[in-house]
């Protein structure tokens, strides 16, 4: 891995890290109740961003590895994908964590405070887009000779970026209104995405290992990114009534994260 590539890659999961601390930052601004329309949205972008970056950046590019190798595309694509839902549950079966405006914990039993139950379900949704990110530059450093593939993950670092900041504010907010201090919102808020430059980085320190199951680990990515939409911020986005707001949610957040792809990639 050279040190440019590297750079690249620091910069990327750096990029969607701040963005997080930022969304966490608007406790510092906003004290009031969230707005439950607001949040529909924000759960409906996210989860719309993340399907669309599991399947072009992530997906496809697996696929494409593959075959290019003289592998039969759709096996580590798909092997890679059930490995990472169960991945993901294993993780929501057994971390202990409980999710805003909710009072059933889940995971295994434990005895930690509430506030920390807040944090590591965000924490959670975040260790697969930190992954993605990291995943997609150290697939980019093997291709150095190739651009587009440079675009393609500074594209996806700008869509979970995007979507990372409403992200943010989703945890840093709901813990103010839970009585918590706003110092400690804030920090409790950046550090629940913490694990985003921990994961993204190991993975690009790691690409010289990990290139002969490359297609494998992206796939595995996006398996475990879309067991976060369809378990988690899809059923958020749309409970109560008014559903509509989250649907436009998760369909805008599809569309740009196609864009960015699309147009950069």
């Amino acid at each position: 891995m050279n040190t440019q590539a590297l750079a690249w890659a620091a910069g990327g999961v750096g990029f969607i890290f701040l963005m997080t601390s930022l969304g966490a930052a608007t406790v510092l601004f906003f004290h009031q109740k969230s707005n439950p329309t607001a949040q529909k949205i924000f759960l409906g972008f996210a989860a719309g961003v993340m399907v669309a970056a599991s399947v072009w950046s992530l997906l496809i590019p697996a696929i494409e590895e593959a075959e290019a190798a003289g592998q039969t595309g759709w096996i580590p694509a798909a092997g890679g994908f059930m490995l990472g839902v169960f991945f993901l549950l294993c993780l929501d079966r057994l971390i202990p964590h409980l999710h805003p405006e909710s009072n059933t914990m889940e995971g295994l039993p434990s005895s930690m405070k509430r506030t920390t139950l807040l944090v590591s379900a965000v924490t959670l949704h975040n260790i697969p887009e930190g992954m993605a990110v990291g995943l997609s530059f150290a697939l980019a450093a093997q291709h150095g000779e190739d651009p587009s593939y440079y675009a393609s993950a500074v594209a996806l670092a700008l869509g979970i970026g995007i979507q990372n900041f409403p992200e943010g504010a989703a945890i840093s907010l709901p813990l103010r209104q839970e009585g918590i201090g706003t110092g400690k919102s804030l920090m409790l808020g950046i550090l629940s995405g913490a694990v985003e430059p921990v994961f993204g980085l190991t993975a690009v320190l790691l690409a010289g290992v990990i290139a002969p199951v490359m297609p494998w680990l992206l796939s595995f990515a996006a398996g475990a990114m879309l067991y976060v939409v369809v378990e988690e911020l899809i059923p958020e986005a749309h409970l109560g009534e008014h559903s509509a707001v989250g649907t436009m949610g998760v369909m805008a957040g599809f569309l740009i994260m196609m864009i960015l792809d699309v147009a950069l990639g």
